[in-house]
């Protein structure tokens, strides 16, 4: 593995965890009907996953941010040492815990078409001729 592609990773590392902390934080406001905060940062998540994937171009930059992500989320869902929880147990709360753990999975699993592509034959069409 080369020294970028730690890079990379590390750093996405860390964009997970704060984009994870921020949704960890936000996603309980607005719980109304259509939960406003859950929606926002479930879309957060996924778009900053899914950028962190397209521009490094590499699976690894997205698994290390759904790593970082899943860390915050775990991390504040536990009791802090006072005894205070940021994500109380509700339901509400499972959703975005296991709703985290699926944007992760989905955004790291899914393929890669460059790849597809590049090994289909090309097709060479003929112009036209009028």
């Amino acid at each position: 593995m080369s020294l970028s592609r730690i890079a990379t990773f590390v750093m996405s590392f860390i964009i997970g965890a704060v984009f994870g902390t921020a949704g960890t934080i936000g996603f309980s406001s607005g719980a109304d009907l259509l939960h406003l905060g859950l929606i926002l940062a479930f879309v957060g998540c996924l778009a900053i996953l899914i950028s962190l994937r397209i521009l490094a171009e590499d699976r690894w930059a997205a698994i290390g941010g759904g790593i970082g992500m899943y860390l915050a989320v775990f991390l504040f869902s536990m009791r802090g040492p006072g005894g205070s929880v940021v994500v109380p147990d509700t339901g509400l709360s499972q959703v975005w815990l296991i709703g985290v753990g699926v944007i992760i999975l989905i955004v790291a699993a899914w393929p890669d078409f460059r790849r597809i592509r590049s090994a289909a034959p090309a097709r060479h069409e003929e112009p036209h001729s009028r």
